[in-house]
């Protein structure tokens, strides 16, 4: 297997970069903020990589580091969850994000994703939310509670918003605040968007 591949970037376009190394040129599809990660094209880079050999294709799936690899295996590890599928829900959300809403129950924001559906999201987070642990002893990146931070979400998504402008305003927030505090917080940002 492939587990980490470094060289010269020779092309990254749409979803895919295309890493030189040893004389092969190795083509890796990649999650939309991975490849914007990626530094000019010319210069040395290292990606983290999945290899998945089918009977019909060998594809080859790049990662910035190997934490977001690593929740990518356990994503495809899910019933009915292909590559494809976990490529598009780690260009939607960033890896706090998913954890937050697998842990949550946050199906909205998961099925938020382009061409996820809500039972997609539900088995999602039926198999995966052990992995992660207990809900209420889980706490978000900075130590908020998932559980305020869900419902500010879903309140802003009741007001209209889409629910990664939703997370994208609640980024960054004050640790333990109450549910009010956080909507006030994000409406302030989306108002300034």
């Amino acid at each position: 297997m492939i587990a980490s591949l470094s060289g010269l970037l020779i092309a990254k376009s749409g979803q895919s970069a295309v890493i030189e190394a040893g004389g092969v040129g190795y083509r890796l599809t990649m999650p939309t903020p991975d490849l914007g990660s990626l530094p000019a094209v010319g210069q040395e880079v290292r990606v983290f990589t999945y290899l998945q050999m089918k009977d019909d294709a060998i594809n080859l799936y790049g990662f910035e580091n190997e934490a977001k690899k690593d929740l990518f295996i356990q994503i495809i590890g899910v019933s009915n969850i292909g590559p494809k599928v976990a490529m598009t829900i780690l260009s939607h959300l960033s890896p706090d994000q998913l954890a937050q809403a697998i842990v949550t129950e946050d199906f909205a924001l998961i099925s938020g994703a382009p061409g996820v559906g809500r039972k997609t999201a539900q088995r999602l987070v039926l198999e995966l939310k052990e992995k992660l642990g207990s809900g209420e002893a889980l706490t978000v990146a900075g130590g908020r509670p998932a559980s305020a931070i869900a419902e500010a979400r879903e309140a802003l998504t009741n007001l209209g918003y889409d629910a990664s402008e939703a997370a994208g305003a609640l980024t960054g927030a004050d640790e333990g605040q109450t549910v009010d505090w956080y909507i006030k917080f994000a409406l302030k940002r989306l108002a300034r968007a």
